[in-house]
């Protein structure tokens, strides 16, 4: 069993900032990707950034130039850095981790950007 702990959301005024961490533990033998995903109301959930195992980045290209996702492989780790958010980002955010032949999701963190 793998459990994915995600923190860090919150309300924010728009042009703020804030910084989602999403930790896995349990039974892992390997963790491969690791990406974020949002799911604003009334809408499907969408991809948001991909991290590799080597540390190689993808980012929709709504968030490029202003989300930075990271990893730190040693605290099976994945953190999202939102800068210069807008109110259009506000979701539930929700972390994955492909840990091989499975995938796994985190319970997801509101993030609300309002003035």
């Amino acid at each position: 069993q793998v459990q994915l702990v995600e923190s860090g959301g919150g309300l924010v005024q728009p042009g703020g900032s804030l910084r989602l961490s999403c930790a896995a533990s349990g039974s892992i033998f390997r963790i491969y990707d690791m990406g974020w995903y949002r799911q604003a109301p009334g809408k499907q959930r969408e991809w948001v950034a991909v991290i590799t195992s080597s540390g190689s980045t993808n980012y929709a290209d709504f968030v490029k130039d202003r989300f930075t996702i990271s990893r730190d492989n040693a605290k099976n780790t994945v953190y999202l850095q939102m800068n210069s958010l807008k109110p259009e980002d506000t979701a539930v955010y929700y972390c994955h981790v492909n840990l091989g032949s499975v995938g796994q999701w985190g319970q997801g963190t509101q993030v609300t950007v309002s003035s």
